[in-house]
C-alpha cells in the first residue's frame, strides 16, 4: 500500500472541489484532490457555465437587501439567513479572487433572474459565465478533461451559453453574415478535429472546468484521476484522511487539517433516488445527464461517520426535462431541453393531449410543474409538439433545424411525425381529440401572440430565450399546417440539492448538529441553500464556488467571522 500526506484532501474534481483546493492551496495548504473518473471537471464540465452572484463586478447596480429580500421568497420555509448573508458577503469576493489570482475568467451575461416579477428579482446582472478558453492550454493535461455533453455540441462543436452563436446557426441559410460566420466556425472547428480529435475552443461549463484546473496545476496540486475513494480514515472522533484506490493498488491518504466531500451529489444513486424523487418513487423514469459516476459516494462515506443525510427540500434536485437519444445497441444518451420549449410554435402535452404549464418557464420550474401534473398517472412524461415550419427554423431536441436531414432520427424512432395531429397523436401515444382540441384553443391566441391559458412570454425570463424577431411574442407562434412532429420527453437533472447538512464553512454536521472533526463538504455533496427552488442561472455553480472558496478559507484558518458548528449562528 503506497501513503501520502497533506493538509486537505479534496475528494472530486469539479468545481467545488477545484474552488476549495485551490483557495486553500493560495493560503499556504499542501492540498491533493483525488478523483473517481478517469477525467476531471465533473458536472460543471456538462453545464452552462453560468454563476449567479449577486453584486458580482461584471453586474449593473445591485443589493444586497434586495438579493436577500428575493431568496427568502424563493426559498420559504427553507430560508437559511445566515447561510445566505454568508454567501451575499463572499459571492463577490469570490469572483474577485479567483480572477486576480488564478487563470479563471468571467464574463457579464444578460441573463435575468428566473422569477424577476417577484419581490427582490432582477431583469439583468446576478448571472455570469465563465469566459471561453483554449485548452491547448492544459498541455497533456488537455486529454484529462471532460468532454461537453455530445448531445449539445455540432459535431463536438461548442456553442456559448450567452446564446450569440445559435443565433447565426438558425439564421444561417437566411442571412450571409450569419452564413459566413458559421462557415469560419466549422472550418476552424473541422481543424481542431484533425489536429487534436477534439475541439479546442471550449464555452460554458467546459471553459469553466479548464479554467480550474489550468488554475490548479499551476499552483502545483496533484489531481489524481482514476482513483477512487473506498472509505475514510478515522482516529478516535477525527477523520483523518481517505482509504483509495489507484489502479490495482491501495492508496492511503492522510489529511492534517481535513478531507473535503466534493462527489458530486447522487444524481445517479438508484437507492437513494427512490427515496428522494417523487416520479422515481412512483416507478417512474429518470434519465440524467450528469456524469454516471455521481453516484452518492460523498453522502454514504459522510453517513458512515454519523452525518445528517436527509431529503428535506421541496424538490430534492434541479429539475432538467429530457429526451432519450437512440446511440445504437440499445444505449441512449440524454438530451437536455434547453432552448426548444422557449421558441414560437412548440407546445408541451401530457398523454392527454392537454398542455399543463408555460412552456417558457425555466427548466426547473417546467419539471416541477410535470412532475406535480402527472402525480396520478403511470409515468412522468411530455411531448414537445410542434409543426414543419417551426421545425425547419428552430430544430426539435436533438433535431437539428433545416437543412440538416431528418431521416435517421425518424427512423430510429426518437423524432415523430404525422400528416395530422391525430396521426401524430397515434404514434405518440397520446389522446388525438385532447391533442386536436388543445391545438385549436392555443392557435386562438397565438395568432395574436398570445397564450391565453398560461401567459407565455409575459416576463423578462420567457422572452430571453425565445426567437427576439418573431413578434409581437418571441415565445408564442400558431401550430399551423402539417406535417406535425413530436418528441417525447421525460424527467432528469442537473445535479442534486438535498444534501449532506454542514455548517456555514463546510463542516459536515452529526445528527447532533455537531461538526464530525476533519470532515468537510461542497458542490453538489452538500445541501442547497436555494431551498429546492431555482431563482437563477446559475444558481448552482455561484453557491457552489462561493462556498468552496468560504471552506478552503476557513481551512487555512483565515475564514474567522463565519458560524461554525457549535457557535453563534451569524455572520460578521
Amino acid at each position: 500500500m503506497n501513503t501520502r500526506t497533506c493538509d486537505v484532501l479534496v475528494v472530486g474534481a469539479g468545481a467545488g472541489g477545484l474552488a476549495t483546493a485551490i483557495t486553500a492551496k493560495k493560503h499556504g495548504l499542501d492540498v491533493v484532490v483525488i478523483e473517481k473518473d478517469d477525467c476531471f471537471g465533473g458536472t460543471t464540465a456538462f453545464s452552462g457555465g453560468v454563476l449567479w452572484v449577486p453584486g458580482n463586478r461584471h453586474g449593473m447596480n445591485d443589493s444586497d437587501e434586495a438579493a436577500l429580500t428575493y431568496l427568502r421568497n424563493e426559498t420559504g420555509d427553507c430560508f437559511d439567513e445566515v447561510a445566505v448573508k454568508a454567501f451575499l458577503r463572499h459571492g463577490p469576493d469570490m469572483v474577485e479572487f479567483f480572477e486576480r489570482e488564478t487563470a479563471v475568467k468571467f464574463v457579464p451575461t444578460l441573463y435575468p433572474d428566473y422569477h424577476p416579477h417577484v419581490e427582490g428579482g432582477v431583469d439583468v446582472g446576478r448571472s455570469i459565465l465563465a469566459a471561453p478558453y483554449d485548452i491547448r492550454g492544459l498541455g497533456p493535461d488537455m486529454a484529462r478533461l471532460r468532454p461537453p455533453l455530445k448531445t449539445i455540441t455540432f459535431i463536438g462543436m461548442m456553442f456559448n451559453s450567452s446564446n450569440a452563436d445559435l443565433k447565426h446557426f438558425f439564421n444561417a441559410t437566411r442571412s450571409l453574415t450569419s452564413f459566413v460566420y458559421v462557415a469560419k466556425r466549422l472550418l476552424t472547428h473541422l481543424k481542431e478535429l484533425a489536429l487534436y480529435r477534439r475541439g479546442t475552443q471550449v464555452t460554458s461549463g467546459n471553459a469553466l472546468a479548464a479554467r480550474l484546473v489550468k488554475s490548479a496545476l499551476d499552483l502545483g496540486i496533484p489531481i489524481l484521476t482514476g482513483t477512487p475513494a473506498r472509505h475514510l480514515l478515522r482516529e478516535g472522533n477525527r477523520v483523518t484522511g481517505v482509504l483509495a484506490k489507484q489502479g490495482d493498488s491501495e492508496l492511503r491518504i492522510e489529511a492534517r487539517r481535513g478531507v473535503v466531500l466534493a462527489c458530486g451529489g447522487f444524481s445517479h444513486d438508484v437507492q437513494r433516488l427512490k427515496q428522494a424523487y417523487p416520479h422515481v418513487r412512483r416507478g417512474g423514469e429518470h434519465f440524467s445527464p450528469v456524469p454516471a459516476g455521481n453516484t452518492g459516494d460523498g453522502a454514504r462515506m459522510a453517513e458512515t461517520m454519523g452525518a445528517k443525510v436527509d431529503i428535506r427540500l421541496q424538490a430534492a434536485a434541479a429539475w432538467m426535462p429530457v429526451s432519450k437519444v437512440p446511440m445504437g445497441a440499445g444505449r441512449f444518451v440524454a438530451f437536455p431541453h434547453l432552448l426548444d420549449r422557449y421558441k414560437p410554435g412548440v407546445i408541451g402535452v401530457l398523454r392527454s393531449g392537454k398542455r399543463f404549464t408555460n412552456e417558457s418557464n425555466s427548466y426547473h420550474d417546467v419539471g416541477a410543474a410535470l412532475i406535480e401534473a402527472c402525480a396520478e398517472q403511470p409515468e412522468t412524461a411530455m411531448w414537445l409538439v410542434c409543426d414543419r415550419r417551426t421545425l425547419a427554423k428552430y430544430g426539435l431536441g436533438f433535431a437539428k433545424p433545416s437543412p440538416m436531414p431528418l431521416g435517421p432520427l425518424l427512423r430510429n424512432g426518437y423524432l415523430l411525425k404525422g400528416s395530422s395531429l391525430a396521426e401524430l397523436a397515434r404514434k405518440a401515444g397520446i389522446d388525438a381529440a385532447g391533442l386536436e382540441q388543445t391545438v385549436r384553443e392555443y392557435n386562438l391566441g397565438a395568432v395574436q401572440g398570445e397564450d391565453r391559458q398560461f401567459g407565455r412570454g409575459t416576463t423578462r425570463f420567457n422572452r430571453y430565450l425565445a426567437d427576439p424577431q418573431h413578434t409581437p411574442n418571441p415565445c408564442v407562434a400558431p401550430v399551423a399546417e402539417g406535417p406535425y412532429f413530436a418528441v417525447k420527453v421525460i424527467m432528469g437533472d442537473l445535479g442534486t440539492f438535498d444534501g449532506i447538512r454542514t455548517s456555514v464553512v463546510g463542516e459536515v454536521l452529526g445528527a447532533d448538529q455537531q461538526a464530525i472533526e476533519g470532515l468537510y463538504a461542497v458542490g453538489n455533496d452538500r445541501a442547497s441553500i436555494m431551498g429546492g427552488n431555482y431563482p437563477g442561472a446559475g444558481i448552482t455553480l455561484g453557491p457552489i464556488m462561493t462556498f468552496g472558496y468560504i471552506t478552503g478559507r476557513h481551512l487555512a484558518g483565515v475564514e474567522q467571522g463565519l458560524a461554525t458548528a457549535g457557535k453563534a449562528r451569524e455572520v460578521a
